[in-house]
């Protein structure tokens, strides 16, 4: 089980490993294309209108681009931030749920007195950790799908 969860680390790192330089090398295409379109643009302006309005049409265009990517940024900070929220909620109630079960609790005492509680720390720390591992790769491959909308 170990080894299967260290493969799927290996390949999770591996797929985002290629993904990530896939998307670098369409950033510098779109950046150098999105360059050349500026320099011909303000060519043309300058051709026609002169200096000063080619500076000042480049300057409002590249204001407009700022704002719409401020507005993106807001809405998708107060997205995370709600969704944080209802997570939290979520993990709260069913943690509530599970310690509310008398036979759950009933359970776990009799684990404790059969196993003994100076063996069952290191135990539950190792169980804490896997925990922590898998609810942190959950989370990941569940926000995976929202940024490729």
């Amino acid at each position: 089980m170990l080894q299967r969860l260290i493969d799927d680390v290996k390949q999770s790192t591996g797929s985002a490993l290629r993904l990530t330089s896939l998307a670098a090398a369409a950033a510098i295409a779109l950046f150098i294309t999105i360059a050349f379109l500026c320099a011909a643009a303000f060519v043309y302006v300058l051709q026609h209108y002169g200096p000063v309005e080619a500076c000042l049409s480049g300057a409002a265009v590249f204001l407009v681009v700022t704002l719409i990517a401020i507005a993106v940024y807001m809405a998708r900070k107060r997205e995370m931030r709600l969704r944080a929220e209802k997570a939290a909620k979520a993990a709260k109630s069913a943690a509530a749920t599970m310690l509310a079960d008398p036979a759950l609790i009933a359970t776990g005492l009799q684990i404790v007195r059969a196993i003994g509680v100076k063996r069952l720390i290191p135990i539950l720390a190792v169980g804490g950790l896997a925990l922590g591992l898998m609810a942190s790769r959950s989370a990941a491959g569940s926000s995976e799908p929202d940024e490729e909308e």
